[in-house]
């Protein structure tokens, strides 16, 4: 006869660990079958092909022997039907070869006569139970995959077909899914022999389930989860004789507790029991068989209930169970989650307060997750599940929680505090283990009269583990593993759980309490992420993504509950917890969805919170805007109005001043703009909650989000803001411009408040993208819409006729009513103005805006010079006559395009002006942004000891604003179409020859008169004068010659030679405007870096001049008051 097996050699609890693991890889799998049959577009294509339909009816109505000559359909893609079902049969094949090992381990847990009870040999009563419901999950899972039979039945027939023989594990598994059509009905059957164990186990609930299944009154009245309850015992550890059993899920025990009473439906005459199944029953009216996976238990229970004799008391007991359910469960869940709220709202504000209460508190922490991780659990399943008969009451809404994310939040909120003062729980744990833990049961086994070997020596170990422990472990960063120690305390209880041991754990309920507290223990030390999955893990919502998503737009709109919209972004970093190694082809979707589902919520946070931004700026730029000039006219006009109208007092329409908005007549009364910043600071609460969500390997950034929100909003504003519009030709001022973008930029500022991102970043960004020609996204700028509008549409006008550039206003004046329309030239080219413009754009937008008006001198120099090569003869006989009067005169009436010559270098000259103006603005702006650099870069203008051959420094000077005696830019835009060198330098002296002789034409011009109140041509002649010194500056230092100075003189010989014989035209038409154009030379001595008033006078007497601007002056005043 053969000994019997030693309890070790049993090794009941790493079959049972392994086991466990397994069932849920297959519940995975099968899961994973189950939703891949259920929806067309993934379910395998053979399964929907209309030609194989007649084939599935027939192995359907076969199975399991089926005949393949009735299959012959199929003969042609044998192949690829192995090949798409080898995955899902062989899972099936799995399942067979797990639950023979299921069957095979229940078998040797009956013939051990295991005594299992939860309140004493823990983990082998829990992983007994879990691997049963497991099971029962698993066959009735499998029971509702759709197209088991053909999936099977196609597979084998092709297997058939390809090998000549069908699989060797076919028959067991057609059998198998014969058997268990009806799941529980074979169920019973089967657990007939293991009911024994399986009512040990389930009676022993007794003890803890009632105490769990409380409403949330008797919560309270027992100051449930409370620290400050009992002030007294604040420092004392937080433990109980059943710690393991403390943060056990109700909704497992309420699956033990339901399907394992199905199973040993006899026992339900016991009161006891059916006061368990009862509760359980009227907890809800679903309960889940895997993830999202549930079954309408009550319907389940009365359809299986039907087949058993006697059974119609037992039937009419669970409708009534059913009836409460729907009408008093989801309230009784909603006071408990109200409950929770609050209660671990005080938790965590207790524990940020004071966290080393974390270590002697830890209990309260992990039950408060766990029962919030129940009630979270049970909202989902119901929500998703509604009642299959709508009852009378108000069920309905009690499955809509508005306030959901506040608990889930302060869920989030209890696990961030355990993570980040673990080492504080380490040092409390252990300390607790080696100075007291090991030392009882130290006591305990030294009390014992007989220890079995094996017991002595796990009993030995654990001992010494505990006592060999020291907080400088903790301080040395050493890595804790005690997993050996509780799978040996899990070892110790299937030992003495079993009959015929020498050592009975029952015997020994103190021992087996001081271990469970210590393997309680052990967890705080090295176990914190796995514990925390067990008792909190929300990766349910990875299959509930609706619910999930509703729930946080609901939480996205309602104000109250914005501050806890961060723990929807955490909640997907637990989604990796629901993947297993059994199943990985499903870690890449999950993996995707989970980073999709993050990216999604983190972005709507960050719009909403955008969008609100927004919404104040706009608002604070209406009341930046009522606080300008312009507005004062309408207070002046009701000031002198009420003067004229005392006597109609009463009729007076009272106009709002800025600032009206700010009294407030009682506190409670809340403007739009007090909601705003309310929902702002609720929003911006949680995106600054943390500083980064990590979900798989990827780490995500809130306060990212929101600056790139904010930075792309801004710049879309600061466009918006311009108001360019081109049909209309409208803009606004720059000057309201830049009081609208400090307004928004105040606004955005203060969001620096609310949340930590660096809103200097956001400006710099969006500011500097603004000074270029496009923006990051290619959208045009600030910059290119100005500078289109000032070279395109101003200048332009000013070119038409009725604006003159006034040089003592420094702006383009309208001279008529028709100048005015669109709009007030003077309204848009004054200092003020260009300042304005050049703080928005800066040196960069004041560079693309000197570009392109070089750009428009270059075309019309390009122009002049065809000009002058269709009158090269002409000009040359000009150029060496100017001292014979007579041939210059018959010369100068060969000349072609003399007008045109005029009007374009005008056009230069109007360019020009409003670029000097403009460099003017922008050094201002410098000098009072950046002073010292400024002084520097004038030192260096000034001081450069060898010339500026590179152009280094005249470029950085015209980039600050700073005038140079040959304009850089200018001279870089026509070096571009320079033609060869003495080609280029000829055409360049008849050009100005050209000017010279034309400048007498311009006396008889109406429009050339000089007005003196403006310091300026009508026809913006006088604009010629920087045109003239300019553009051949440009063009003689182009050519390379040296010759400026001489050119120049040469220049003035010519104009003064011309002038001089305008003084003896007879003609009056010739000399209309004579003394006017006297002034130009003038001016265009006064502006040149070249010429002098001595070289002046050795070619036209200064007299004429000052007669001239005798002359202009007093004509001036007599056609303003004849």
């Amino acid at each position: 006869m053969s000994r019997p097996m030693s309890p070790s050699q049993q090794k009941l609890a790493e079959k049972l660990v392994i086991l466990n693991d397994r069932g849920v890889g297959m519940l995975t799998r099968i899961y994973n079958i189950k939703k891949a049959c259920g929806d067309p577009k993934s379910k395998p294509a053979f399964l929907s092909d209309k030609t194989l339909e007649s084939s599935i009816k027939f192995i359907i109505r076969k199975f399991p022997t089926v005949d393949i000559k009735g299959l012959q359909a199929i003969a042609n893609i044998k192949n690829e039907i192995i090949k798409s079902l080898s995955l899902y049969y062989y899972t099936f094949v799995d399942l067979l070869d797990f639950k023979d090992n299921v069957c095979e381990l229940l078998n040797i847990v009956d013939a051990c006569q295991a005594h299992l009870d939860i309140t004493l040999n823990f983990e082998l009563t829990k992983n007994y139970l879990d691997l049963v419901t497991t099971y029962v999950s698993l066959m009735i899972l499998l029971s509702r995959v759709e197209d088991r039979k053909p999936v099977l039945g196609l597979f084998n027939a092709a297997y058939e077909m390809v090998h000549n023989q069908i699989d060797s594990s076919f028959p067991k598994l057609g059998q198998l899914i014969m058997d268990y059509d009806v799941p529980m009905k074979k169920l019973t059957e089967e657990f007939g022999i293991h009911q024994k164990t399986l009512i040990n186990a389930l009676m022993s609930l007794a003890h803890i389930y009632p105490g769990r299944n409380l409403t949330a009154d008797a919560w309270r009245s027992d100051q449930k989860l409370s620290l400050v309850g009992n002030p007294s015992q604040i420092l004392k550890a937080a433990e109980t004789n059943t710690m393991s059993c403390d943060y056990l899920s109700l909704e497992a025990m309420e699956r033990w507790i339901i399907f394992g009473f199905m199973l040993c439906n006899h026992v339900l005459q016991n009161e006891q029991a059916n006061k368990m199944w009862v509760g359980a029953l009227e907890s809800g009216w679903v309960v889940a068989l895997f993830r999202d996976e549930v079954i309408y238990i009550h319907s389940y229970i009365q359809g299986f209930f039907d087949g058993i004799k006697g059974y119609s008391k037992k039937i009419s007991e669970v409708k009534d169970c059913y009836n409460h359910a729907v009408q008093k469960a989801g309230y009784k869940h909603r006071e408990r989650r109200k409950f929770l709220r609050t209660a671990l709202k005080e938790l965590g504000l207790i524990l940020t307060d004071q966290p080393g209460l974390l270590g002697p508190k830890a209990l309260l922490i992990f039950m408060g997750l766990c029962y919030a991780r129940d009630e979270v659990f049970w909202l989902l399943r119901h929500n998703d599940n509604p009642p299959l008969q709508k009852a009378k009451g108000k069920s309905t809404e009690d499955l809509v929680d508005r306030q959901l994310p506040e608990l889930l939040f302060h869920m989030e909120e209890l696990r961030a505090l355990v993570r980040k003062y673990s080492q504080v729980m380490q040092r409390y744990y252990i300390q607790y283990l080696s100075g007291h833990d090991a030392i009882a049961l130290n006591i305990l086994i030294q009390n014992f009269q007989v220890l079995p070997e094996d017991e002595g020596i796990i009993l030995s170990s654990l001992c010494n583990t505990a006592a060999s422990l020291s907080v400088k472990q903790v301080e040395d960063n050493e890595m804790f593993d005690f997993r050996a120690f509780r799978l040996d305390w899990f070892r110790f209880q299937a030992y003495t759980s079993i009959a015929r041991t020498a050592l009975v754990i029952a015997d020994n309920r103190e021992m087996a309490q001081l271990i469970d507290k210590m393997v309680f223990h052990t967890k705080m030390v090295d176990n914190l992420d796995e514990i925390m999955v067990e008792t909190s893990d929300l990766s349910i919502f990875c299959f509930y993504s609706k619910i999930f998503d509703d729930q946080f737009h609901m939480c996205l709109e309602f104000p109250a509950q914005n501050r806890y919209i961060i723990a929807f972004p955490l909640i997907c970093s637990h989604f990796q917890n629901c993947t297993h190694e059994l199943c990985p082809e499903e870690r890449h979707h999950i993996r995707e969805r989970s980073l999709s589902v993050v990216n999604m919520f983190l972005e709507e946070m960050a719009k909403e919170a955008k969008n609100i931004i927004t919404t104040i700026c706009d608002e604070q730029c209406k009341m930046s805007d009522k606080l300008l000039p312009k507005h004062c006219a309408q207070t002046i006009a009701q000031l002198v109005n009420r003067k004229k109208k005392d006597k109609n007092k009463k009729n007076a329409i009272e106009v709002m001043k800025p600032g009206s908005e700010s009294f407030r007549k009682t506190r409670e009364e809340l403007t739009t703009m007090d909601k705003l910043h309310m929902a702002l600071t609720e929003l911006c609460f949680a995106i600054n909650y943390c500083t980064t969500v990590n979900v798989w390997e990827y780490t995500f950034a809130p306060r990212e989000y929101l600056h790139q929100h904010l930075e792309t909003r801004f710049s879309k504003a600061l466009v918006v803001m311009v108001m360019f519009n081109q049909d209309t030709s409208e803009i606004a001022k720059p000057t309201e411009l830049l009081v609208s973008v400090r307004a928004y930029m105040n606004v955005l500022q203060t969001v620096e408040n609310y949340v930590h991102i660096d809103i200097t970043r956001v400006f710099n960004n969006a500011l500097l993208q603004q000074t270029q020609s496009v923006d990051s996204h290619g959208e045009k700028t600030i910059t290119s819409l100005y500078t289109t509008w000032y070279s395109e549409i101003l200048l332009r006008r000013v070119s038409a006729g009725n604006i003159c550039f006034s040089m003592n206003q420094k702006a383009f004046v309208s001279l008529t009513a028709e100048g005015t329309i669109p709009f007030n030239a003077e309204e848009f080219s004054d200092l003020n103005e260009l300042r304005a413009l050049a703080e928005l754009i800066g040196p960069y937008g004041m560079k693309h805006l000197n570009e392109t008006l070089m750009w428009h001198i270059t075309s019309q120099v390009l122009e002049l010079k065809k000009h002058v090569i269709s009158n090269k003869d002409v000009l040359q006989m000009l150029r060496t006559s100017f001292d014979k009067p007579e041939v210059m005169k018959e010369q100068f009436k060969r000349l072609q395009y003399v007008d045109n010559v005029l009007q374009r270098m005008t056009i230069v000259g109007v360019i020009l002006s409003f670029r000097e103006i403009a460099q003017e603005a922008l050094l201002d702006v410098l000098e009072q942004r950046i002073p010292f650099l400024i002084s520097s870069i004038k030192d260096f203008q000034h001081h450069l000891p060898s010339g500026d051959p590179m152009r280094v420094i005249s470029e950085m000077s015209s980039a600050a604003g700073l005038p140079c005696k040959v304009d850089p830019t200018l001279a870089n835009a026509l070096r571009q179409h320079k033609a060869d060198d003495d080609e280029e330098h000829l055409i360049v002296c008849l050009l100005m020859v050209f000017v010279a002789v034309s400048i007498p034409r311009l006396a008889r011009n109406e429009s050339s008169f000089f007005k003196a109140s403006l310091e300026g041509h009508a026809n913006n002649s006088h604009c010629m004068a920087l045109a003239i010194n300019n553009v051949f500056g440009a063009l003689f230092t182009i050519c390379g010659q040296g010759d400026i100075e001489d050119r120049m003189k040469e220049f003035l010989a010519l104009t003064s030679s011309s002038l001089l014989r305008l003084g003896q035209e007879a003609d009056k038409e010739a000399t209309r405007n004579r003394e006017s154009v006297y002034l130009l030379l003038d001016l265009i001595v006064q502006e040149s870096p070249f010429l002098t008033m001595d070289l002046l006078e050795s070619c036209f007497p200064y007299a004429l001049i000052r007669n001239a601007y005798n002359a202009v002056y007093k004509q001036e005043q007599a056609m303003t008051h004849p």
